[in-house]
């Protein structure tokens, strides 16, 4: 009603008189102009690249289907959003829903993102690819996990879709493949960091290793870092392995560790399995330093998981939730707000993807309109490109080479006091 503004979150006055209106994103998609124009007044609002009065674009809810609508550019999604790897699936869908709907408040370039269920399965990801193809998207997002992605890769080449990974992280993905990129870290570069890491800061003086060698991800990360501790002196006394993520009994893997006299434990596994390894060592009064990769970001915010068992945990992340810096807190802010939930990793990396994707479709001109091969094209040739780098939540000025790995400094963090902190 006139002379009303029901949707303001702040009204600032001078002498009297209305300077601005400060309006919540939810309610702007009626725009925050009509809200003025309803009440008679006038207002200012500032948006840049998301940020509205310093905040960024965000919404309570998931964001809009704009699937219908004329202009937009169609996103596929695919991960796992059930089955024993939805946690990561979720995190790396909505992660991209977040970055969707900042950048469709913006105006201009608009997305939609359709996110296919592949339930961390290679025969059911080709299935959701082969879906969203017929369903006319134009580049892929994703998969989540490796073994679905390398799958899904060997089918966007053949195809000539532009695919780019939040978190598959092994060279298979993309080897031979002009066509794929990677936001997060390669197996080979975390093994080879993390041993270098542990040897240079005295963390252990033997280690032992429990990975799982049912997963291209861990023994990707456990082969790099063998390779590299063999030649650099790092002595590595055990090492064990368990079959998959529904593992539940790990006493043999750490009575061995603990037999060998192992002072530091280096997981390259997820964070559901090391869950039960850290307390299953506890029960046992064996307390090592235990060090992991990014698949074991997100420990602190699994469902009936003591947090304290992680205190003093090591992890190599590109992401953390408790930084201070103005992009991190607008992000976990909305994130929470709309999930419940920290944003881990995944979800981190997911919401760079789209900035990534959308920064490359502006660079390279990218309509509603240009074709799935045109876009891949374009998108191959931006991403390589030495003038192309993207900011993001997990790396300042990424890049990528031409084999599709990305180039971003790597951080180690240690759990202190149910939070990380940044070594």
């Amino acid at each position: 009603p006139a002379g009303r503004i029901e949707a303001a979150h702040q009204v600032d006055f001078f002498h009297g008189k209305v300077l601005h209106i400060r309006v919540p994103y939810p309610f702007l998609c009626f725009s925050a102009a009509s809200v003025c124009e309803a009440a008679g007044l006038s207002a200012r609002i500032s948006a840049c690249r998301g940020w509205i009065h310093g905040q960024r674009a965000s919404s309570a809810s998931a964001p809009a289907d704009h699937s219908g609508a004329s202009g937009v550019i169609k996103i596929g999604g695919i991960g796992p959003l059930t089955g024993s790897a939805a946690v990561y699936g979720l995190a790396t869908k909505q992660g991209a829903e977040v970055a969707v709907a900042e950048i469709n408040a913006l105006g201009g370039l608009q997305f939609s993102l359709d996110f296919q269920d592949d339930e961390g399965d290679a025969e059911k990801a080709v299935n959701a690819y082969n879906k969203l193809k017929g369903d006319g998207v134009q580049l892929i997002y994703g998969c989540t996990t490796t073994t679905p992605c390398v799958a899904v890769a060997a089918e966007t080449f053949n195809d000539r879709y532009f695919q780019l990974t939040p978190s598959a992280s092994s060279t298979d993905v993309t080897s031979g493949r002009d066509n794929v990129f990677q936001v997060c870290f390669t197996d080979p570069n975390q093994g080879l960091t993390a041993a270098n890491y542990i040897k240079e800061n005295g963390l252990g003086t033997k280690v032992a290793v429990i990975y799982n060698n049912g997963d291209a991800y861990s023994t990707g990360i456990y082969n790099a870092f063998q390779s590299e501790a063999d030649a650099i002196g790092l002595e590595v006394v055990s090492v064990t392995t368990f079959p998959d993520d529904t593992n539940a009994d790990f006493t043999v893997q750490l009575g061995e560790a603990q037999s060998a006299g192992a002072d530091l434990v280096f997981m390259p596994i997820y964070y559901t399995p090391a869950s039960l390894i850290l307390n299953q060592a506890k029960t046992m009064g064996y307390a090592p330093t235990f060090f992991g990769c990014d698949g074991m970001d997100g420990i602190l915010d699994l469902e009936g998981f003591d947090t304290s068992l992680a205190e003093g945990l090591m992890l190599m992340t590109p992401f953390n939730a408790w930084g201070t810096d103005e992009r991190t807190v607008n992000f976990v802010t909305t994130y929470q707000g709309q999930y419940d939930g920290i944003p881990n990793q995944f979800a981190a990396d997911g919401y760079d993807c789209i900035y990534a994707i959308y920064e490359a479709c502006q660079k390279a001109g990218i309509t509603a309109d240009t074709s799935a091969a045109d876009v891949c094209e374009a998108l191959v040739s931006t991403f390589t490109s030495e003038d192309f780098s993207v900011d993001g939540l997990t790396g300042t000025g990424m890049t990528w080479s031409s084999t599709g790995e990305v180039s971003k400094a790597p951080v180690v963090v240690k759990v202190e006091g149910g939070v990380y902190v940044t070594q």
